[in-house]
């Protein structure tokens, strides 16, 4: 039988639960449930969700509310979320008297993965009766798997604040991805996001290097204090723009079949220059290797402003990528020397704009979004919108990429670490109001690698 999730975005209503550095708890519980509530939808896992807004449920209505979508079922997974309070640092999972730790364990290491440290994952007795579970929300589920789990603390002198704000969708997803193996569904990383899975046989240095960015980088992006990695591990991989890849000069994509010897030839330089840029001490190649070229821009194909690279994911193929940035394939083929439509997990792939700037703007589609909504933003009408993109339905996936017909040029902007929207608005000569509106913000909170519309002044 398969397994169905609760998830419990604590405290809510008169009750804001701990409030400590700007974090509420009641406002992190309701947006961490709210994601993790929309990624198991994609993964079609069966769920529910206690609370859909800043409703109070007290100690009596929480657990009949948990029980009420599915019942007191032992194939019933209740998740509780919580921000913590007290001092500490890092995140715990309590588990309850009558189940194992199978699932908090693995929780506790996917949001070790995702960068948090973990301080434990335990059980706690009621001092009155040592026979019961402490928290109510595990007592009074009774039969259910019911966890409870402490992101970290809003109180914290160490880094708790600053990854609360941060990385809450990174330990949202860690959740995620701890339940799908829990219950033994297959786990497909958030679409459009710079995430890694590390498969067997990666070290930092070999996914630096197919990424074109520095080991330095992935661990100061994933908080990681050691060069060791997991199978199965998630990291965040930061700069994914054109403009943010740290490298100067012309990067290459290793495909099936490239020599050394042919790539050279190609490019019109020497084998061992190319080893020389790359500190290669053999001619041997694999597959996605990410090669430098050349150290100046006279071999870079023109690249327009806003040009993104994607990184191919498991299942991936040329038409889907294609028409999700809303490009032709033979556009994408011709920006990367392609000579096949095969791809490789972890190739990167430039995928070329071909819109002018000045008449036009991008939108990627969020969960939740409708042609309706996405044309009323932009006051446009949903057939101009359907007709500029070659649309024959109302239907949008998330992360599919929409032409926005207008008469102000925007640019997408990629949120690095110590960002803020006060500080990007200074340097694109904006308002942090203008910033809001333009991007449906709800909060100031910014999270690395989202992308945010910025008015082109």
């Amino acid at each position: 039988m398969a397994k169905k999730i609760v998830i419990d975005p604590g405290h809510g209503g008169n009750d804001p639960g701990t409030i400590n550095n700007g974090i509420v708890e009641k406002d992190y519980t309701l947006k961490i449930s709210q994601y993790i509530k929309r990624r198991l939808d994609e993964l079609g896992i069966e769920n529910a969700i206690t609370r859909e807004g800043d409703e109070t449920l007290d100690a009596t209505n929480r657990p009949k509310r948990v029980q009420s979508f599915f019942g007191d079922n032992n194939d019933v997974i209740v998740v509780s979320n919580h921000i913590n309070a007290g001092g500490g640092d890092g995140a715990e999972v309590i588990y309850a008297l009558r189940n194992t730790s199978a699932l908090s364990s693995k929780i506790a290491k996917e949001l070790e993965n995702a960068g948090q440290n973990v301080r434990k994952y335990y059980q706690r007795r009621l001092p009155s009766n040592p026979a019961k579970d402490y928290y109510y929300i595990l007592r009074d589920t009774p039969n259910n798997e019911t966890i409870i789990v402490e992101y970290g603390f809003a109180d914290s002198t160490g880094d708790d604040v600053a990854q609360l704000k941060n990385n809450w969708e990174r330990y949202a997803e860690a959740v995620v991805k701890a339940l799908a193996d829990y219950i033994g569904v297959a786990y497909i990383p958030e679409a459009n996001t710079d995430y890694y899975v590390v498969a067997k046989g990666d070290t930092l240095w070999n996914i630096a290097r197919k990424f074109g960015i520095t080991v330095n980088e992935i661990k100061s992006a994933n908080n990681l204090n050691s060069n060791a990695l997991a199978i199965g591990q998630t990291l965040f991989i930061p700069g994914q723009t054109i403009e943010n890849i740290p490298i100067s000069g012309f990067t290459y994509t290793v495909k099936s079949g490239d020599t050394l010897y042919s790539i050279a030839q190609k490019y019109n330089t020497s084998v061992s220059k190319i080893k020389e840029l790359n500190n290669l001490t053999a001619n041997i190649l694999s597959i996605g290797q990410t090669l430098k070229i050349s150290d100046d821009n006279s071999n870079v194909p023109e690249v327009e402003s806003g040009e993104v690279v994607y990184t191919v994911k498991s299942g991936d193929n040329l038409y889907a990528i294609a028409r999700k940035y809303n490009v032709t394939v033979d556009a994408i083929k011709k920006a990367n020397n392609l000579s096949s439509n095969l791809l490789s997990v972890g190739q990167n792939l430039i995928i070329p704009v071909t819109t002018t700037e000045s008449s036009y703007n991008t939108y990627i589609v969020k969960y939740g979004d409708n042609l309706y909504s996405i044309a009323k933003k932009y006051n446009v009408s949903v057939d101009n919108l359907k007709s500029t993109n070659n649309l024959t339905n109302n239907i949008l996936s998330v992360g599919q990429m929409l032409i926005i017909p207008s008469t102000t040029s925007y640019i997408t902007y990629i949120v690095k670490p110590g960002d803020s929207l006060y500080s990007i608005a200074r340097t694109f000569g904006t308002t942090v109001s203008e910033i809001e509106s333009l991007n449906n913000l709800s909060t100031s909170i910014l999270s690395v690698g989202q992308q945010l519309l910025l008015p082109n002044k």
